[in-house]
């Protein structure tokens, strides 16, 4: 089924998806838009084919699937510009923006637009996200489609709404927590013998194995720690020490930390 996308927004997260797309399979007869007001920086998406301009109406005029990357500061203004070129029985809207509800942008599209809320990763532009989405007023068509899409660029789950800031803290601040870990081991890494890049390169490919066992083969962490954790050996020392120093609870209070300042905002 193809379909016309706009990306209204190409900042790092627009950018990201135009990214993904481009490289899937998914986009070989899909017409991508890119719009940002400064379009200058879009410039190598125009040299892969993507129009891209300053102008979101045309963009929307232009399109079936609209993509709102914007910030959330300026959502409402953006989105006021485009209701009076949103037709419902046209377009579905399919919005990025972190803390914004479906509810909050139906209000002020003023129209039965159907409104998807989706919650991807940067890991997006490699075709490795971790999407979640939410719906309201789609039809089974629609949501199929979207889900076919971000199926495309990494993994998609379908979730309550309610629980979509829940997600931009463990889907998307949760590849800012992965990088952290990995710097630290490479840090360690470092101090132990190894020079930056080999660290680099044992971190990142050891912490990629360790996430494709549990997607693979549908184990819990624990298992995998167990095949690994000895009687009186390294592993178990290491990792009782880590949890000495607060390595788990760190952790789930930074995850807290971070979902309180979402819904706080």
């Amino acid at each position: 089924m193809s379909k016309k996308i706009a990306i209204i927004g190409g900042g790092n997260l627009g950018a990201s998806i135009a990214e993904g797309l481009i490289n899937s399979d998914f986009s070989r007869p899909v017409e991508l838009t890119i719009t940002r007001r400064k379009p200058a920086s879009l410039s190598r998406f125009a040299e892969m084919g993507c129009m891209v301009h300053s102008d979101n109406k045309k963009a929307v005029r232009d399109s079936e699937v609209i993509i709102l990357a914007v910030k959330p500061y300026n959502f409402a203004d953006i989105v006021k510009e485009l209701r009076t070129v949103l037709n419902p029985k046209k377009h579905v809207v399919v919005s990025v923006i972190t803390g914004v509800w479906i509810a909050e942008l139906q209000a002020v599209i003023g129209k039965p637009v159907p409104v998807i809320r989706a919650m991807p990763n940067t890991a997006i532009a490699i075709q490795q996200s971790m999407t979640c989405l939410a719906h309201n007023g789609a039809t089974d068509a629609q949501i199929s489609y979207l889900q076919q899409l971000f199926d495309q660029l990494g993994k998609t789950v379908i979730i309550n709404e309610k629980l979509m800031d829940a997600a931009t803290v463990l889907g998307a601040c949760g590849t800012a927590y992965a990088m952290r870990y990995i710097r630290a081991n490479i840090q360690g890494g470092i101090e132990i013998g190894f020079d930056a890049p080999t660290a680099a390169l044992i971190a990142a490919q050891t912490v990629n194995g360790a996430a494709e066992l549990l997607l693979q083969k549908g184990t819990h962490p624990e298992q995998e720690i167990d095949k690994v954790t000895t009687p009186m050996g390294c592993t178990i020392a290491g990792l009782n020490e880590m949890e000495h120093q607060g390595f788990s609870s760190s952790l789930i209070r930074g995850l807290v930390t971070s979902y309180k300042k979402i819904v706080k905002e």
